[in-house]
């Protein structure tokens, strides 16, 4: 029996063939969110970057399973599957929320509190079977609190305000950025989140600088503050992470749960091992 299975974020795509539950092949495209891409630019993606290394495959593939940002809707789902299935050519193709992903994988069978902490962000309270209930998070620019488009954008205000210690606003210019350059990424080109999620990786290249630091631990608070500590009893569940922020700055989110009473279990950069463990069975 072959399985596809994806994950997808905002900015990438994993993407494995399983025969019988064991890893035969992987790959990567662009991220997919039904939110700023049409059916069609999915369909020519996968086309163009997929298609040439899973063909082979495709006429033997059984099931389809695809882990979406963007995919907590039938109208979006149909988006992304429309999509699929038509570069792809698979009937059995089985569409759901990167919340569900990131849960299974964090937690497989167990409840907990699941947390993407990606480009964008998003958190659930899992009972070891389902999603049991969600805090809404509504993109860039109205919430994802403690993500990478969270952090940029906090720091390009910052930049903006001009509140940069001196040497960060320095270094930061030599970089390439300014005014001009940010705003025209955010406004007139596409993927606005993707972009700001980039500038926490120079945030990251100077997080020693208590300014920064700071930044990014005031960042997980907020996070905490409007998503996990509205479950019903959140304090009782461990917390798990998902996605590259929350990898990457591990040791401050674990301060922040610490200081919040919370206890952080499992903090990972991407869900497709934890995924396909949990497919295996």
């Amino acid at each position: 029996m072959y399985t596809l299975l994806a994950d997808s974020g905002s900015t990438k795509t994993d993407w494995v063939v399983l025969e019988n539950g064991k890893v035969i092949a992987n790959y990567k495209t662009i991220g997919f969110n039904p939110y700023f891409q049409t059916t069609e630019q999915i369909y020519d993606e996968l086309i163009l970057n997929l298609m040439p290394f899973v063909s082979e495959y495709l006429p033997k593939v059984n099931v389809l399973y695809y882990y979406g940002a963007g995919c907590s809707n039938e109208i979006n789902c149909k988006i992304v599957g429309d999509g699929i299935k038509s570069a792809l050519d698979l009937k059995n193709v089985n569409i759901g929320h990167d919340l569900l992903a990131a849960a299974r994988a964090l937690c497989g069978s167990e409840s907990g509190i699941a947390c993407i902490l990606g480009t964008g962000s998003n958190s659930c309270l899992y009972n070891g079977v389902e999603v049991a209930e969600n805090v809404p998070s509504y993109g860039y620019m109205f919430g994802d609190d403690g993500s990478g488009a969270h952090i940029g954008k906090t720091f390009v205000q910052a930049y903006f305000d001009g509140e940069l210690p001196s040497k960060i606003k320095t270094a930061f210019e030599a970089k390439g950025y300014h005014r001009e350059e940010i705003l025209d990424n955010v406004y007139k080109k596409g993927m606005p989140s993707r972009y700001l999620a980039s500038i926490s990786s120079f945030v990251s290249e100077n997080i020693k600088d208590p300014y920064m630091k700071k930044l990014v631990k005031n960042c997980f608070i907020s996070f905490f503050h409007k998503q996990i500590e509205k479950y019903s009893d959140s304090r009782k569940y461990t917390v798990h992470s998902v996605g590259s922020i929350g990898f990457y700055y591990k040791s401050i989110l674990a301060e922040v749960a610490n200081e919040e009473g919370y206890t952080l279990g499992k903090v990972i950069k991407s869900p497709i091992e934890g995924l396909i463990e949990f497919h295996k069975k």
